[in-house]
């Protein structure tokens, strides 16, 4: 009977000889558009321009041609790209997530496929097989390990080091054997504590980059012929028994190849904690309906599930990375300013009196029945009481973004350009993102 990791690699190796199915291949685009839309914007902060003066000595020194590449253009060693341009993409928390797992796919997933396609001079259609590998493998992980996993472990540090090793091995051409073998050394890999992000830290981007350069040398050195513990997932001190509660394999991988999780993404339509989205957007709904500016609000009640409120509960954030994990600022920003984007995270808005008097008397709470439906279901109760008295509650079921309330294309090219544009320019922005469009016609990346 084949292990886990050898079922994840019969599917890799069998998907090879098939073509991908034209919605298969739109969401994959898709997906690789909104991770250049989070890579911009975290390319030029901490902590990928410091981890690009830390490894100064493996950036800017190739020039042959098929090189690895840093979001400037700039020429990096293949596992240097993964690690900065994966936390990169981590950073202005804007990049995607796979719901039913509590999983960013995106950020180590596309940054190894990306690192290893360009490093081997791979066409645009092999790199976009390589992302939609990764992250059917790595998602169903993810599901698997669900909530357990979750309460101390991120997810995108953890799991993300299965979808970089499997884009990087598909990305590689690694036989069958040598693929499993990549999946067992990266389950060694896996890392990333929630601590990091209960507090102000640069740790949780770089969880993704880990995650990316982990995955890449594990599927390097599969190539090579170093070997893993195959039956690393369902041994007895294994992944599953280690990091979670008895995770189902086989129903993890009963659909795989055939329902593609890759069309099931959720892309971030604010630029923070993906927990406090469903307050967000039922906060905005509600003052629209109600008709009331923030200065005529008295008060805001937040019924939201375990993680809004254990992640994303923050109560008065001192700095921007503790700001995009509070509810209470987010939502108070929201209904100041109307909308959560970058500009939130700058001084002038962190210290806005408005939204600080407005954070203040935000109430966050625990709703048991939002809660019951999390991970499937990313909900919110939300009540305003206004000056003059009047009181109205709203339920938000859903988040804009979410599959079931997805951005449109249009809407994903705004957000692209929204966040691109600020860092190359508006032209440069416009052109990338045709050719993001047309990546499966490209022959080379």
């Amino acid at each position: 009977m084949m292990r886990v990791v050898e079922r994840f690699a019969a599917f890799a190796e069998g998907y090879r000889k098939l073509r991908i199915e034209p919605q298969v291949l739109h969401h994959a685009k898709r997906a690789v558009i909104d991770w250049h839309a989070a890579l911009y914007p975290g390319s030029v902060v901490p902590p990928a321009t410091l981890l690009e003066r830390a490894l100064a000595e493996e950036i800017g020194r190739d020039g042959s041609g098929n090189e690895s590449r840093l979001a400037d253009g700039r020429p990096a060693g293949v596992r240097a790209a993964a690690l900065i341009n994966g936390a990169a993409a981590h950073t202005a928390e804007v990049d995607d997530i796979y719901r039913d797992g509590i999983y960013h796919p995106g950020a180590p997933t596309i940054a190894a496929a990306l690192a290893v396609a360009q490093s081997r001079g791979a066409s645009g259609e092999a790199f976009l097989r390589a992302v939609i590998v990764g992250y059917e493998i790595s998602t169903r992980i993810a599901g698997a390990m669900g909530r357990a996993h979750y309460r101390y472990w991120h997810n995108t540090g953890t799991i993300g080091c299965f979808g970089a090793a499997s884009a990087a091995a598909e990305a590689l051409g690694l036989d069958r054997a040598r693929f499993a073998h990549a999946l067992a050394t990266a389950a060694t890999f896996a890392a990333g504590l929630q601590q990091a992000f209960r507090s102000d830290s640069m740790s949780k981007p770089m969880h993704a980059g880990r995650a990316a350069e982990a995955g890449v040398t594990a599927a390097l050195g599969a190539a090579e012929g170093v070997t893993g513990a195959l039956d690393i997932m369902e041994g007895e001190a294994g992944f599953g028994r280690a990091m979670g509660e008895g995770p189902d394999w086989d129903r993890a991988l009963a659909t795989l190849g055939e329902d593609f999780h890759i069309c099931k993404m959720t892309f971030k339509n604010h630029a923070c904690c993906g927990h406090a989205f469903a307050a967000i957007d039922g906060a905005l709904a509600l003052k629209a309906r109600m008709g009331v500016s923030a200065d005529e609000i008295a008060r805001v009640r937040i019924g939201g599930y375990g993680a809004t409120l254990e992640v994303a509960g923050i109560a008065d954030p001192a700095t921007a990375a503790e700001a995009r994990f509070s509810t209470p600022y987010l939502v108070a920003t929201a209904l100041t300013h109307g909308s959560v984007r970058l500009a939130a995270f700058e001084a002038p808005r962190l210290g806005n009196a408005k939204t600080r008097s407005l954070m203040r008397r935000v109430e966050l709470a625990l709703d048991p029945a939002v809660d019951a439906a999390f991970p499937a279901q990313r909900s919110a109760r939300v009540a305003i009481e206004a000056r003059d008295g009047r009181r109205d509650e709203h339920f938000q079921p859903t988040r804009k973004g979410d599959p079931d309330l997805p951005l449109s294309d249009a809407e994903l090219d705004a957000k692209y350009l929204e966040l691109a544009a600020p860092v190359l320019g508006e032209e440069k922005a416009r052109a990338q993102l045709a050719r993001l469009w047309t990546l499966e016609r490209q022959s080379r990346l």
